[in-house]
């Protein structure tokens, strides 16, 4: 049990999962009568639960530990009480003395959630077999989501807010990823130029790390992240236009709380489809900031939009 989510166990003998909410009216019930009494009705399936998507307490969260200028979780998609095929090799609770077998389980985790999100990267690559692994990450990131189904922000299962921390840049939304608008593409010199910066790695005999790599935020990512930011920095990001000929894009910020996020230009025009483009964000502390915000990480965002694509990056900046 966590938070207000009921995770779905395979049991051994008959049985059922009550949230601890009603634990204590339970116990009540049993210790006041002389032959308490339950009843398990016929299941049911039921659909448009709101609000939804809730995320599960047991997801991974952020920080990225091993390098905090790459912002991680990249996105969260569906992983909790998943129905999905089983070997039937093993039983469903994996237990000593249980030789059930069955050709289905219900489970939750990332091992649950991952597929989702594979299963949309080869329809990605389907649709379009030029496009770049880089590429594909880019449409599922920026085409997903930081709202629920009613519009509200999504939540976690302890009902509190949301944010990049947890969800990366949101719930993943396939259908929207066919036609995200934009894409920020990376080669593999890109991510030799990163693992030298990030760790000093030369991961590539033929390609000798230089003596001053670029900074590893700097690596063309479809978010950014500032660690310990103290004054002001700018980074650099590419776009390219995978819509249709002549897109004329506008940015929207919004700004992490106690600083100012200022993207240059503020407009791209393509006059084709594959046309690249290139812009600056400069993130700038403003003023003083109270001591209970140091050391702690402040989200945001730049969004830019066409009038029909609307292409997200979360900005995420640790208080130094």
């Amino acid at each position: 049990m966590y938070g207000s989510e009921v995770p779905v166990d395979a049991h051994v003998l008959p049985g059922t999962a009550v949230s601890m909410t009603n634990v204590n009216t339970i116990l009540k019930y049993i210790n006041s009568s002389s032959n308490p009494t339950a009843y398990l009705d016929r299941s049911r399936t039921v659909v448009d639960v709101k609000p939804s998507p809730v995320m599960a307490q047991f997801s991974s969260r952020g920080p990225n530990v091993l390098e905090p200028s790459i912002l991680k979780p990249d996105v969260t998609a569906p992983g909790l009480n998943i129905l999905a095929a089983w070997s039937e090799a093993s039983s469903p609770t994996k237990l000593d003395g249980d030789n059930r077998v069955v050709k289905y389980n219900i489970i939750s985790g990332t091992s649950m959630s991952c597929p989702h999100v594979s299963a949309t990267a080869v329809l990605l690559k389907s649709a379009h077999p030029d496009w770049s692994a880089a590429a594909i990450r880019s449409a599922i990131m920026t085409t997903a989501t930081a709202n629920n189904a009613e519009g509200g922000p999504i939540m976690n299962a302890d009902g509190t807010v949301a944010g990049p921390m947890d969800y990366g840049s949101g719930h993943i939304r396939p259908r929207h990823a066919l036609d995200p608008g934009l894409v920020y593409d990376a080669s593999f010199q890109d991510y030799l130029l990163y693992a030298c910066a990030s760790g000093g790695a030369q991961l590539d005999r033929s390609f000798p790390c230089p003596a001053s790599p670029p900074r590893p935020y700097e690596l063309n990512y479809p978010s950014v992240a500032i660690h310990g930011l103290n004054g002001s920095t700018t980074v650099h990001r590419t776009v390219t236009n995978v819509g249709e000929h002549g897109a004329h894009y506008r940015v929207a910020v919004v700004e992490p709380m106690g600083f100012s996020v200022k993207v240059s230009p503020t407009s791209l025009a393509f006059a084709r489809t594959g046309e690249k483009k290139s812009f600056t964000i400069k993130i700038e502390a403003t003023g003083k900031r109270s001591r209970r915000l140091k050391r702690k990480y402040l989200a945001g965002s730049y969004t830019w939009s066409d009038g029909v694509h609307a292409v997200r990056s979360p900005v995420v900046v640790l208080v130094a």
